[in-house]
């Protein structure tokens, strides 16, 4: 087991056998940042280094990935002996190559393929579907939970998104296991929740991923929203007041760790953003972090790394939106990565939702003295979030930059983040953000909402649309009393659905990220090739068919131009 430490679930063995004389104390604590966990294998120190700056591997994360197949004191001691007998310490691609196979193993050798008990062949949500392609196409996807299955070092079996991504991940897991409950695999899903209150009870926080050099950051908190979900499909109140205080704990970390106070007039008010202290360079990502800072000097360099962090711990790994010279950046680069400045509305919004939701709870429970407390929280949430991110002007609510002391006026489907959470008063908030979709250029790509209209290279920008963007835009068009707002998500929906399953009939695979560019095809850009699977994409497929499945179709080659014009032409009534 000690040979696996770098899983979360068996971190422990790290945080007692760091104190391996020959290898010295990390230099990053000079400039007043931590490192990205204990390990000085899996989280800096010259062994990480070496390998990873050698490029041993196309990708990063291979390596850290690597399970150890002896203690890592011996581990270190072996290549320590190496670099004391190597002129100038430094070892050559050949005996690197070497050490590592002797001392690691392939990754996920380590994990056991798993297939849920609860799976079933036939979940009610097929018969919802009209389309016989569509209804074929969601008993695969179905079918797919069944490839997905991990054993892993945590409590529960859970699902893994797929690709490169062999482990669990925060946020990806919040679609996953809506997904699951609409398969009707609520066993799982309650696995997999309860494998995050584990984390929290362990560690404070949920880390971003299952890997110890996650440790340190996190992802959008939606343990709340997850405990939700369950309840709606099981009602099993029990299970929530076992946990509840272990959701108010994790509610507490980003209170208390990634909590900004801006001023609006003669009010402060208490909101959220991204902001992880933590130098060095990303683990997973080494070799690029590190030529990234080449031209820099230590403070800066620590000071990027540190940033690029706090853009991980958003799950928007990377975009313009954390650039600083956003909102549409001709020469910036990932360089001008500024992450921990912005005030992003969709961060607020699930924390708003959070309140919401731990208000409700308690009062479900009888604690009156909690549900008030949280019911107080939310509504100085409201005026927060009316106050700083909404622009009347664009009838949206905009990210907020802490240097500019004014909103990021770029188009994000984030914008619209507070209809999903319901974190808003004005009634007609859904309509505008309808005539700002319609203003924006972003409607005019028939393969899905694109992540911003900045081209950068980065993943998290046009031309890729992701599938939680789609489905928070979609669910909270839908939601609302808007005759054209409801026609919209529609159309959104029916737009999605189209593109996946016309690239799955490709394919025969379902992917991370897609691009709305032509005829539609995989996402591109970032630091990695596109990724199959996929869990977070299955699952936001199966909820919109668990919607509209009497109404989506699998033929339609592209977003009519009547049906924008019906929408335009029921606003223009509206607002007669």
């Amino acid at each position: 087991m000690a040979c696996s430490a770098r899983i979360l679930g068996t971190v422990w063995c790290f945080f007692i056998s760091i104190s391996v004389n020959s290898v010295p104390r990390w230099r990053g604590l000079v400039y007043g940042l931590p490192p990205p966990c204990e390990s000085q294998i899996y989280c800096f120190g010259d062994l990480l280094k070496q390998v990873q700056l050698t490029k041993l591997f196309s990708d990063d994360k291979h390596f850290v990935d690597m399970a150890l197949r002896e203690s890592p004191e011996l581990v270190l001691k072996k290549f320590q002996q190496l670099v004391n007998v190597t002129p100038g310490g430094i070892l050559s691609k050949e005996q690197l190559q070497q050490f590592v196979n002797s001392s690691f193993s392939d990754p996920g050798q380590e994990f056991e393929q798993w297939e849920p008990q609860d799976w079933t062949s036939s979940p009610r949500v097929l018969a919802k579907i009209s389309d016989q392609k569509l209804q074929a196409w969601a008993s695969d996807l179905n079918a797919k939970w069944k490839s997905l299955g991990r054993k892993i070092y945590v409590p529960h079996p859970l699902m893994v998104p797929g690709g490169r991504f062999i482990e669990y991940y925060y946020w990806d897991s919040y679609w996953v296991i809506e997904g699951l409950l609409i398969s009707e695999m609520t066993t799982t899903a309650k696995g997999m929740i309860k494998n995050f209150l584990y984390l929290v009870e362990r560690y404070g926080h949920i880390p971003n991923g299952g890997r110890v050099y996650y440790l340190r950051r996190s992802q959008p908190p939606f343990l709340t929203l997850m405990m939700d979900a369950y309840l709606a499909h099981t009602n099993d109140t029990e299970f929530l007041r076992e946990n509840i205080h272990l959701l108010e704990m994790e509610y507490e970390f980003w209170q208390r760790n990634r909590s900004v106070s801006i001023t609006v007039g003669d009010r402060n008010h208490s909101l959220n953003y991204y902001n992880v202290q933590i130098g060095e360079p990303r683990p997973e990502s080494y070799s690029k972090d590190w030529e990234l800072a080449t031209d820099l000097n230590e403070d800066a360099r620590q000071e990027l790394w540190a940033e690029l962090k706090s853009a991980a711990e958003s799950g928007w790994d990377f975009s313009s939106r954390w650039f600083l010279s956003s909102p549409h950046p001709i020469s910036a680069t990932l360089k001008d990565t500024k992450a921990s400045a912005v005030v992003p509305v969709d961060l607020n919004a699930f924390l708003c939702k959070t309140e919401h939701l731990l208000a409700s709870f308690y009062r479900i429970l009888g604690n009156t003295t909690k549900a008030a407390q949280f019911q107080a929280n939310l509504e100085h949430r409201l005026e927060a979030v009316q106050a700083v991110f909404w622009n009347e002007a664009a009838g949206v609510w905009m990210d907020f930059n802490l240097l500019k002391k004014q909103l990021n006026p770029a188009f994000y489907p984030t914008n619209l983040a507070p209809l999903w959470t319901d974190c808003f008063s004005d009634q007609a908030a859904a309509e505008k953000a309808v005539r700002y979709l319609e203003r924006s250029s972003a409607l005019s790509y028939k393969n899905g909402l694109p992540t911003s209209l900045a081209r950068t290279g980065e993943q998290w920008d046009l031309p890729n649309a992701w599938p939680p963007l789609q489905h928070m835009v979609i669910a909270g068009l839908a939601k609302s009393s808007s005759p054209g707002a409801k026609e919209t998500a529609f159309i959104l929906a029916q737009n999605w659905i189209r593109t996946n399953f016309a690239l799955y009939k490709k394919y025969q695979a379902m992917f991370e990220k897609y691009s709305v560019d032509g005829d539609g095809n995989p996402g591109t850009g970032g630091e990695y090739q596109v990724q199959e699977g996929f869990g977070w994409t299955n699952g936001v497929v199966l909820q919109l068919l668990d919607i509209y499945g009497d109404r989506l179709t699998s033929g339609s080659p592209s977003t009519p131009s009547w049906a924008w014009i019906v929408v335009a032409c029921i606003f223009a009534l509206l607002l007669k």
